[in-house]
């Protein structure tokens, strides 16, 4: 017989399920954006105040991102699902606190340290 917290019970639920569903509040997708994982985020404006309500994630991402940051990058840095910073960053972006810029088509992607910051980002994870 299974104790309460063993995979068997029926209420039992993975913890790495919870967080981020916790963290988007049930959220699977940005109200705005794509957010590709070799989309690129860059914090604008100076940081918020505790006035702006934010969670500590979005805080993460802005400090992470005052430098051009790809989604997988971020997920990596953060130990979060892609998935989860798509909906973070797409927060972020309604409040226009960052910036996006989308992937190329292929054919315009010559920019090799795109390349290796979305490596270094796979590779984190």
């Amino acid at each position: 017989m299974n104790g309460p917290d063993e995979p068997g019970d029926e209420h039992w639920v993975d913890p790495e399920i919870i967080r981020p569903y916790v963290v988007t509040r049930g959220r699977t997708r940005p109200a705005h954006g794509r957010f590709d994982l070799i989309s690129m985020a860059l914090a604008v404006g100076p940081p918020p105040g505790p006035e702006a309500g934010l969670d500590p994630e979005h805080l993460r991402i802005l400090r992470l991102c005052r430098e051009p940051k790809s989604v997988a990058e971020i997920a990596a840095h953060l130990n979060l699902p892609a998935g989860t910073i798509r909906v973070l960053l797409g927060d972020l972006f309604d409040r226009e606190l960052v910036s996006a810029q989308e992937p190329q088509s292929e054919v315009d992607m010559r920019d090799m340290k795109l390349y290796r910051a979305v490596l270094d980002g796979l590779r984190s994870l």
